[in-house]
Parts: C-alpha cells; sequence; structure tokens
C-alpha cells in the first residue's frame, strides 16, 4: 500500500498521480487534502508519512508547490527517507543509494510529464544495497553529530 498525499499547490498532480496508480494497478490511501482549497501542508505531510514510519504503508509519494516543505515534514518520521526530486536521474538515484520510501516533488518545479516520469522511476527503481545499505543504516543512527 502506497501513502499518497498534497497541499492545495499539488493538488492536481495528486489526482492525476493516482489515475496513474490506477492505471498500474497499485493501491494507494489518499491522506488528502481533498480539494484545491488553501490548507497547511504539514498537516497531510505528517498523516502519509506516518502511515510509513509505522509500517501502515510501505511507501509515499508527497507533492506540495515545491517538493521541499513536505520532504522536510516527511523527514521528522522514524524510518523515513524522503528524497525531493525533480528529474528521473534524481529519483532512480534516490531509490537506487539511498533506498527512499518517500517521493516528494513540486507541482510548481516540474511538468506533468516530468512527475509522471519521476513516479515511475521511483517505483520501478530497486535498492541497490551493497555499500549503500551501511550508509542508509547511518541515517537512523544519532552519532553526536
Amino acid at each position: 500500500m502506497l501513502a499518497i498525499a498534497s497541499d492545495h499547490a499539488g493538488f492536481a498532480y495528486k489526482e492525476k498521480t493516482k489515475t496513474l496508480l490506477d492505471s498500474l494497478h497499485i493501491e494507494y490511501r489518499d491522506f488528502g487534502t481533498k480539494t484545491p482549497e488553501a490548507v497547511d501542508y504539514p498537516d497531510y505531510g505528517h498523516a502519509a508519512a506516518q502511515a510509513v514510519s509505522d509500517g501502515t504503508c510501505s511507501e509515499g509519494i508527497l507533492i506540495c508547490g515545491t517538493g521541499i516543505g513536505m520532504s522536510i515534514v516527511a523527514n521528522k518520521h522514524a524510518g523515513v527517507r524522503a528524497a525531493e526530486c525533480t528529474s528521473e536521474d534524481g529519483a532512480e538515484l534516490a531509490r537506487k543509494h539511498n533506498n527512499a520510501n518517500i517521493l516528494c516533488f513540486g507541482e510548481r518545479l516540474v511538468t506533468w510529464d516530468t512527475a509522471e516520469a519521476i513516479v515511475q522511476k521511483f517505483l520501478t527503481t530497486p535498492f541497490e544495497e551493497g555499500r549503500h545499505s551501511d550508509r542508509v543504516k547511518k541515517i537512523h543512527t544519532l552519532t553526536g553529530c
């Protein structure tokens, strides 16, 4: 199950992403917002990220104006590795090297064609493991820095 959420600035792309997920037969849970009326992105980003953190959902997609706010919110949750991506290459490397489990992007920064390609790349790219595994483990380990 994939978690999906947006604020008002990412609402149109969230709805398009849901259509894409339906076409790929990928189950998701929509954490809102339900309309394009102005809302606060943390309310929706926290709800979706918590679902990934607690295992209710395995991955997530968060969309706002830039993707930056949603990624900041999501990365406050234990076990979440949210990556704000503006290209297919970024999405691929976020998965391969960082084992990102939440994709964030911004409706104001990328075209829909680019967003669709980013989502597809994120969903189809596996984690490379190997030398990256120890690095990813360090993300969630406090070392006093």
